[in-house]
């Protein structure tokens, strides 16, 4: 029998949260190893040298250690098809794979920890000033999910089996709701994220059920 996967990751990290969902959604064995980012662990040499850009996730395989999540999410659909995060058909997966890069790539990003750091103690940007900018591309973002759900979307953001849009949409709507942004404009936003969120294999990746959760 081979050795299950390792993720190294944190535990509210978006990232590493819609690694959790595709692993648990198709059922896959994995063990955790926390990577605590307050601490500054991502910048150590031991886990520089697994990953060099020092961000989570990192996930070991039998192909070796991969990195960036909607990559590994890839992988994972290519080595465990079954059950599938993405449409059969061409125009599909296109689809799916716009709604999940509109959160990896243009919403995600600008509200990470180490962005939000370096406003606050780099540029000496009050809180609030933060919190506003994390909310500015939330809204964005979202504004952009809710005409891709309102085409493609059913119970779930494309149709009515959980995809890839899904494992990017459930974090992005969790950090919004951290950041009190007001979600009210989006109702397919909203719809499709709580909906994947009442599914037992999304609730199994919820930031507050991992091992290195804050229990306070």
């Amino acid at each position: 029998m081979s050795e299950p996967l390792i993720l190294h990751g944190y535990w509210r990290s978006g990232t590493s949260y819609r690694t959790r969902i595709a692993l648990d959604i198709k059922g896959i064995a994995y063990k955790q190893a926390p990577v605590d980012l307050r601490a500054g662990v991502q910048r150590s040499g031991a886990y520089r040298a697994l990953n060099p850009q020092g961000l989570v996730p990192a996930l070991e395989t039998p192909d070796g250690v991969l990195t960036q999540s909607s990559a590994i999410l890839e992988w994972l659909e290519e080595r465990y098809p079954e059950p599938p995060l993405l449409p059969r058909d061409r125009a599909g997966r296109a689809a799916v794979r716009a709604m999940a890069m509109a959160v990896a790539c243009d919403i995600h990003p600008l509200n990470n920890l180490r962005v939000l750091q370096y406003l606050k103690h780099t540029l000496g940007h009050e809180q609030s000033a933060v919190d506003a900018w994390a909310g500015h591309w939330i809204f964005e973002g979202f504004s952009a999910l809710e005409a891709g759900i309102s085409q493609h979307g059913g119970r779930f953001a494309y149709g009515d089996t959980l995809t890839l849009a899904d494992c990017h949409l459930v974090p992005q709507y969790y950090s919004a709701q951290r950041f009190d942004v007001d979600c009210s404009a989006w109702p397919r936003v909203v719809a499709a994220a709580v909906n994947a969120m009442s599914e037992p294999a999304v609730q199994q990746a919820h930031p507050d059920r991992q091992p290195d959760a804050d229990t306070a």
